[in-house]
C-alpha cells in the first residue's frame, strides 16, 4: 500500500511539472534557415543579421536562425525562394514580392509599371485592404507573412546613354529579373530585355555584353557600385519592390504561442527599421542620389510630364497585367493611389 501510494505523488508530481513547464524550456531544432538573394551589405541584409540576433536574445536562444545569404539555398534561381519556404526547407526568408510572384502571381501588383508615384500611395496600400488582402493570400499558400520591407524603387542605368525618353531605350540590352511583366514592359519600351542571375549580370555588366540593369538605389546600385560599369542612371520610379519576412507554415505551427508572437513582434519591428534604411538618402534628403554624382554618375530625374511617354507606351503591358494580378485588387490599389498624391 505504501509503495502505490509514492508511485501515485511521484506520478502526480511528474505530470505537475509537465504542465507547468515553461515555455522557455520548450526545445526546437537547434537552427532555423533564413533565406534571402542579398549578401550582408545593405539595409536588406542587414535586417536579416539584426532578426537572428533579436530572436536569439528575446526567446533565451531557444530560436536559433542562421541566415544563408545570395542564394545559398535555392541554388541561384531567385523564383524557387518561396517554394522552399512553402516546403519547409527554409524556415524563414526575407523575400522580394518579385521572386515570389510566380507562386503568388498577384504579388505582381508592385511591378504595374508606373503605378506607384511615392511611398505614400506604397505605405497606403500596404497598410490597407490590397494589402490585407495580399498576405492572406500567401498564408492561403502555406506561408505566413510577418511584415513588409522594402528594396525600394527600381531605376534604369547604363552603360550607353542618358535616357529621357523611351526612344533612348531603343535597342538597349537590360538585364531584367525572371519575370514576365518586367519583360514585357521593356519589351514594349524597345530595349532587349535580358533574363540572368545577378552574379551572371555583373560579369556581363564588366565585359560589356550586357548594356544596363534596373533595381533600386541604396540597396543595389549603391553598395555594387554600379558606377564602375555604368555612368548613366534614370530616376523615373517605374516599379516598387517590397520584400516581405515570411516563415513557413510548418516552422510557425512548430513554436509555441508565446515564440510566435516574439517572433511577430521582433519581426514589425526590424522590418519598419528596414524599410527606413531602404529609403535613407531618397525620402526626405538627396544624399543618395548625390552620393551618385560624386562617384560620377550621369542622373537623370524625369518629371510627370517626361513620364507620360512612357506610361504611354507601357500601357498595353499595364492593361495585360490587370487581369493577371486581378481586377479587383488592381482597382482597390488604384483608388488608395490616388487618394495619396
Amino acid at each position: 500500500m505504501k509503495r502505490h501510494f509514492w508511485i501515485v505523488l511521484i506520478l502526480i508530481a511528474a505530470f505537475s511539472l509537465g504542465v507547468a513547464m515553461p515555455a522557455a524550456a520548450q526545445q526546437y531544432k537547434p537552427e532555423f534557415k533564413n533565406s534571402l538573394v542579398v549578401g550582408p551589405t545593405g539595409p536588406w541584409g542587414e535586417a536579416a543579421a539584426k532578426f537572428a540576433e533579436l530572436l536569439k536574445e528575446r526567446t533565451q536562444g531557444r530560436i536559433n536562425v542562421k541566415n544563408y545569404f545570395a542564394g545559398q539555398l535555392f541554388a541561384g534561381k531567385q523564383t524557387n525562394e518561396f517554394t522552399l519556404l512553402n516546403q519547409g526547407v527554409a524556415d524563414f526568408a526575407l523575400g522580394s514580392t518579385i521572386n515570389w510572384s510566380p507562386q503568388v502571381k498577384e504579388l505582381n501588383l508592385f511591378a504595374m509599371p508606373f503605378m506607384f508615384p511615392s511611398y505614400k500611395a506604397l505605405d497606403a496600400v500596404q497598410a490597407g485592404e490590397p494589402g490585407k488582402k495580399l498576405f492572406k493570400l500567401i498564408e492561403d499558400k502555406g506561408v505566413i507573412p510577418l511584415a513588409w520591407g522594402e528594396n525600394g524603387f527600381r531605376q534604369v542605368t547604363n552603360s550607353k546613354r542618358p535616357v529621357r525618353s523611351p526612344a533612348d531605350l531603343d535597342g538597349l540590352k537590360i538585364r531584367v529579373v525572371g519575370s514576365p511583366i518586367f519583360i514585357d514592359t521593356f519589351r514594349a519600351l524597345g530595349a532587349n530585355p535580358m533574363n540572368m542571375n545577378w552574379g551572371e549580370a555583373q560579369t556581363a555588366f564588366q565585359q560589356g555584353t550586357v548594356d544596363g540593369q534596373e533595381n533600386p538605389v541604396v540597396s543595389v546600385i549603391t553598395p555594387y557600385k554600379l558606377w564602375t560599369t555604368q555612368k548613366h542612371i534614370t530616376l523615373w520610379n517605374y516599379a516598387i519592390d517590397p520584400v516581405i519576412l515570411g516563415v513557413s507554415k510548418l516552422t510557425w505551427e512548430s513554436l509555441n504561442p508565446q515564440d510566435r508572437e516574439i517572433v511577430r513582434k521582433t519581426a514589425l519591428e526590424v522590418m519598419a527599421w528596414q524599410k527606413k534604411g531602404a529609403r535613407a538618402g531618397l525620402e526626405g534628403s538627396t544624399e543618395a542620389v548625390e552620393n551618385l554624382k560624386r562617384n560620377g554618375m550621369e542622373v537623370v530625374t524625369l518629371s510627370a510630364k517626361d513620364l507620360e511617354a512612357f506610361r504611354a507606351k507601357t500601357r498595353a503591358v499595364y492593361d495585360k497585367w490587370v487581369a493577371e494580378v486581378g481586377v479587383d485588387l488592381v482597382k482597390s490599389a488604384e483608388k488608395i493611389v490616388a487618394a495619396t498624391k
